[in-house]
Formats: structure tokens, sequence, C-alpha cells
């Protein structure tokens, strides 16, 4: 019999996956989404980083513009490492439940951006000063939540990047991200062998996922999808910031000290308690 833990997290990188490759976005934004409202942020960030590698190298390598992306965004994308770095220990410990509340309001600030419509322009005399404190700022978000769509997605998209260009920036953006999440999470002790199963599960079906995506990419509308995704998304991201700012704590159903445990040593103690020693 499939754990039930197994399938969720299959259910959920089926969707993330559908959403990227619909239109391009959505993996981890919806990946992190919705594995908190089951397990902390670091345990959901772990089972995240592979999926979210592979697919945004994809991403990254898919096109001729790299060189010329990463000549313009290398100040940006070094802030977001050290943002991210600056950040280590904010998804754990004490902070667990503040870092739910944070990544459901980065939810729903997207989502009502997107909603909108919402379209900046920063010009290019403007560019150098205003990228450091963004990607600083997303590095932060990253290393809170393990979202890193806030504000870099809007400022890449406000810069004036042609169509291909912007698809291999957000997919050099996000692979810089991840690998510097990456190495937060193997600090504060959130890659365990016992996750083995839900990553390799994660990777396939969000590949899957990618592959329906595209197919339905074709045949629907992408304004209408993009409408049926932001909302969605506005109502998880409400729905993880009222729970993360509301004396219940974190909303992934544990309690007290047992969010703060590593993810092997929290199941270590459950199969315990089930199976306790003759």
């Amino acid at each position: 019999m499939l754990d039930q833990s197994l399938i969720f997290v299959g259910a959920v990188f089926t969707l993330a996956g559908f959403a990227k490759g619909a239109i391009g976005l959505g993996l981890p934004t919806i990946a992190m989404g919705l594995l908190a409202i089951r397990m902390p942020p670091l345990e959901a960030a772990g089972i995240l980083l592979l999926p979210s590698l592979i697919t945004n190298l994809w991403q990254m390598l898919a096109g001729p513009a790299l060189g010329g992306v990463v000549r313009r965004l290398w100040p940006m994308l070094l802030a977001v490492s050290i943002g991210t770095w600056a950040g280590l220990g904010l998804m754990t410990g004490a902070s667990t439940r503040l870092g739910t509340a944070v990544l459901g309001v980065a939810l729903a600030l997207y989502a009502a951006s997107g909603l909108a419509a919402l379209r900046l322009s920063v010009a290019s005399a403007w560019q150098p000063m205003v990228s450091l404190p963004v990607g600083a700022f997303t590095g932060l978000i990253t290393a809170a939540t393990g979202v890193f769509v806030i504000p870099a997605v809007p400022y890449l998209q406000s810069i004036g990047l042609e169509k291909d260009e912007l698809v291999q920036a957000l997919g050099l953006s996000f692979t810089v991200s991840t690998v510097a999440l990456s190495i937060n999470v193997m600090l504060e002790g959130g890659l365990q062998v016992s996750m083995a199963a839900d990553t390799v599960t994660a990777l396939v079906l969000a590949c899957a996922g990618m592959w329906m995506g595209r197919a339905l990419r074709q045949r629907m509308s992408a304004s209408t999808f993009r409408r049926c995704f932001f909302a969605a998304l506005l109502m998880l991201g409400l729905y993880l910031a009222g729970a993360g700012f509301s004396d219940r704590g974190c909303p992934c159903g544990r309690h007290g000290g047992r969010t703060a445990l590593q993810p092997a040593l929290a199941r270590q103690l459950q199969a315990s308690e089930l199976n306790p020693a003759p």
C-alpha cells in the first residue's frame, strides 16, 4: 500500500509541473505552498530541490541568449545568493511559523500582481542600482520560504528582455536560487536519506506534469489558464498567511517542538510511537 505522504507529494508535483509546462512558471511556488499545508517548510524545500534544479537547468539552457543574460544579471544573481545565505536559519526553529506566514504573503502578492497583469518598467540607467536590493530581498524570502519569485520575477519582466531572453533569465534566476537554497537546506539538516522516495517521485511526476502542461498550452488560452492559476494561488497564499499569523502555528499539523525536528528524526519518533519496543 502506498504511503499517503508519497501520494500527496506526487499529486503536488504533478500539479506544479503542469503549471510550469503550461505557463513557464509555478513549480516551486505551488510545491512549497501546498507542501507547507502538511509539513514544515524545511522538509518541503528538501523535496523541492532536485525537481526545481533539473527543470530550471533545462529552461536556462534551452536557448541562445544565456551568455548575454548572465552578463546582464550577474549582480542581481550574486545578491540573491548572498541574501539567501544571510537568511540561514529563517526556515527552522522558532522562525518556522513566521516563515509559513511570509510564504503565504509572498504567494498572495505574486498572485495579485499576476491577476492585475502588473507590468512595471525599470529604466536601464537604474537597473544596476535596483538589481542589488531586488536580489538581496529575493534571497531573504528564498531563505525563509523556499519560494524565489518575489520580487525577482516582476523585476525581470520590467527590464525589457525579449521573450526568449526572459524565459532563459527566469531559468537562470531560479537555478541560482535553487543552488543557494540547497546549501541552506543542507546546513539546516533538511536533506535526509529518508526523503529519497519523495524526491524521486517529485522529479518524475513534475516532468510528467510539464509534458501535460505543454500539451494543454496548445489547446487552451494562456491568459485563461494564468487567471485560474493566479486565483488559486491567491487563495492558497491567504490561507497560509492566516494560519501562520494565527495562534494555531504551522498549518502542517505538527505541534510544539516536533516542527523543529529534522525530518528523519521526526519519522523515527513516529515509528517508535506506533511500534513500541517489547
